[in-house]
């Protein structure tokens, strides 16, 4: 889909179809009253129908009118206030770009950027409109179909009016944000929606190659005999009654200064999670596929941060095998030793992601990183605190995490602040090694952190648990894509990008 800008008069606009917007279902945008005149007041009659609903999102189609170039004019509620919300502006656009998208319209024009949101913010407006069309387009891989990103869509052109007082450079950099980000979730909603008999460690590690290849990236990725080598029990006890082989990929981005240090994002990659011997029910065991969502995640927003040629030096770090029960697999009662040196008694081998994630998080110290993200669809425990609305964020460094924070507001993909206090340590106590894997029921998703945390003493970090936000389940079931805007966001900022 292409996209860009104009400044053109909506009643003069030759696309296909055009969209303005509606406040309360009857009152005019700038833009419906320039139409309103061209056309005789035909918005005017048509609106004291109340055929248009005042909720945010709903639309109405309008054909051939009288004094109007276009062929389509679809009115759209932008909810109840002339400058809406972010949540209000999001869902108007979903609601025009969905209603466009069911015609057999090739091009459109948006009259609904230069809608000053709240805080005037058109730069956000614009990348947000890319965002939303480039999710409402997207098609999910089907195993042996070739994907033809146009196929049975008739919409190719998609054109925003330029916001009020914005210079085109300012624009260009938004669409190409919003752009950017966008092919950063596809990729990371390919990945997951892919079966987990293709989306195997080593699907994972050439898809690494790839974007290695493609965008200039150092990658290296460790077999599983350097990582017993490096000592990397925990990660190795996870994957022991997996046929398929473990991979450790690292992947650097260097578009900053030379000296310095990298930001590091670290994905956990189970691509498949049977639970292992701690072996989980049946039922919907199939979303287990998403487990790498972690490892997606990372390799979606690399992918971002290449676009958009950050200046900074970013490392993607991805654990990854499968968790599976066989003769092999390890043991509730095991006990292993560490990356870090720290002995681990594994309770339960369906608590695997902390596992394989331990020893990436030793293992990330050598970059002497200036930050570090771990990203985990970790514990069932934070979808029953937070539903599929926030990932649950924990860290270190109160700092880091404000920053975390303020960039899932601005990519509208939120987090929530979440305790890492000393007393949820106690929970962590073994009769027989350093530590156990799990703590008692309450508040597991804290001492999953709080385990995590062990193994950050070095170095700034965060830990994002995505479970319940890395994926949809029901009719709509799939990858969301999250958290690549959030982690692409705060690597802008960090990067000082504008």
């Amino acid at each position: 889909m292409e996209f860009s800008t104009k400044a053109a008069s909506p009643e003069k606009d030759k696309s296909d179809c055009i969209v303005v917007g509606i406040v309360e279902g009857k009152k005019l945008t700038p833009a419906a009253k320039l139409v309103d005149e061209a056309s005789g007041k035909a918005l005017t009659s048509v609106l004291k129908s109340g055929d248009l609903g005042s909720k945010a999102g709903s639309t109405l189609l309008l054909h051939k009118l009288v004094g109007v170039a276009a062929g389509r004019v679809l009115l759209v509620s932008i909810g109840k206030d002339a400058k809406p919300s972010r949540k209000s502006f999001r869902d108007a656009l979903t609601g025009a770009l969905k209603a466009v998208a069911a015609t057999k319209a090739a091009s459109a024009s948006l009259y609904l950027t230069d809608t000053l949101l709240a805080d005037d913010d058109g730069s956000w407006a614009l990348e947000h409109a890319v965002l939303i069309a480039q999710e409402l387009a997207y098609q999910t891989p089907r195993p042996g179909q070739k994907l033809d990103a146009d196929a049975g869509k008739s919409l190719t052109k998609v054109h925003f009016a330029a916001p009020n007082g914005m210079s085109a450079a300012a624009q260009a950099a938004a669409l190409l944000r919003g752009t950017a980000i966008g092919n950063g979730q596809d990729l990371c909603r390919d990945l997951g929606n892919l079966p987990p008999n293709i989306c195997t460690p080593t699907y994972l590690a050439e898809t690494a190659r790839e974007l290695a290849k493609t965008y200039k990236l150092k990658v290296t990725v460790l077999e599983q005999a350097q990582m017993a080598k490096l000592g990397m029990n925990t990660l190795l006890a996870v994957s022991k009654g997996s046929r398929q082989p473990p991979k450790f990929i690292v992947l650097e981005y260097k578009g900053g200064n030379a000296k310095r240090k990298p930001v590091a994002l670290v994905g956990k990659g189970i691509t498949f999670d049977t639970g292992g011997i701690s072996i989980k029910p049946s039922a919907e065991m199939d979303e287990m596929k998403w487990d790498m969502g972690g490892a997606a995640s990372v390799l979606g927003t690399m992918k971002a941060v290449a676009e958009l040629k950050l200046p900074l030096n970013v490392v993607g770090i991805i654990p990854t095998c499968e968790n599976m029960p066989d003769g092999q697999a390890t043991r509730p009662g095991d006990i292993v030793t560490s990356m870090k040196g720290l002995t681990v008694e594994i309770l339960n081998t369906d608590a695997e992601g902390r596992l394989i994630l331990c020893d990436a998080l030793t293992y990330t110290e050598r970059f002497q990183p200036e930050a570090v993200v771990d990203i985990a669809t970790l514990t069932g425990a934070c979808v029953i605190a937070l539903g599929h609305h926030a990932s649950g964020l924990f860290a270190n460094n109160d700092d880091l995490a404000q920053e975390l924070l303020a960039a899932g507001e601005t990519a509208q993909d939120r987090a929530w602040h979440m305790p890492l206090w000393d007393e949820y340590h106690d929970s962590l106590k073994s009769n027989f090694a350093d530590l156990p894997n799990i703590g008692g029921r309450a508040g597991g998703s804290i001492t999953a952190a709080c385990f995590l945390s062990r193994f950050t003493e070095s170095y700034p970090w965060a830990h994002l648990d995505v479970a319940g936000t890395a994926w949809r389940s029901g009719a709509a079931k799939g990858s969301t894509g999250r958290p690549v805007g959030l982690l692409t966001h705060f690597l802008i900022g960090r990067a000082g990008h504008k």
